[in-house]
């Protein structure tokens, strides 16, 4: 049976964010567990900053089935968490059970992966408080208030967290992420 990754969405995930660790998790043999407020279909979006811009322009995108609510997840059934960017962090950081399952992850030193505005959501679980954090630089205010250390990098790894800014970052941090995750594998063995 393969290990169990929990990939974290809501309504206007970033479609890039999501699908490019979705489908690079499940092409490494592992199972990719989606999670939402409750299971059911969620509408992703699309973001990029057009020339002469100075914010994100959003558009409608794809649509992601969640396979479980967060109420529902048990944590130590999974071997890693990825937690996707787009606007969905800026309510799903006030799921109580959704923070419960950050803090599992990081108290037993699980690889966790962020990207983008993902940063609101392990901000809000108290759970960076001393590590270095890549995100999108308007973001940065999230890290330093909850006492981290913002990086402007594309993969930045500390302890078991692993972050980049944006979906331009996913061939840097997902290359490390996926090394945790066989890392973590192998110590399972």
């Amino acid at each position: 049976m393969p290990s169990k990754i929990l990939l974290i969405i809501g309504d206007a995930a970033e479609a890039l964010d999501t699908l490019y660790p979705f489908f690079r998790v499940k092409e490494a043999g592992y199972e990719c567990v989606v999670a939402g407020p409750e299971a059911r279909v969620y509408h992703m979006v699309m973001h990029e900053i057009p020339p002469g811009w100075d914010i994100t322009r959003e558009r409608p995108s794809y649509h992601m089935a969640a396979h479980i609510a967060f109420a529902d997840v048990k944590p130590e059934e999974y071997l890693g968490l990825f937690i996707t960017g787009g606007r969905a962090p800026e309510y799903l950081r006030y799921n109580e059970h959704l923070m419960a399952i950050t803090r599992s992850f990081f108290a037993a030193g699980k690889p966790v992966a962020s990207v983008c505005h993902g940063v609101e959501i392990i901000a809000a679980a108290d759970v960076i408080r001393g590590k270095r954090v890549a995100t999108v630089p308007k973001c940065a205010m999230d890290v330093t208030f909850s006492g981290g250390t913002f990086v402007n990098e594309g993969c930045v790894r500390d302890g078991n967290l692993v972050s980049g800014r944006t979906w331009h970052d996913n061939h840097l941090f997902m290359r490390e992420f996926m090394k945790m995750l066989a890392e973590a594998e192998a110590k399972q063995s």
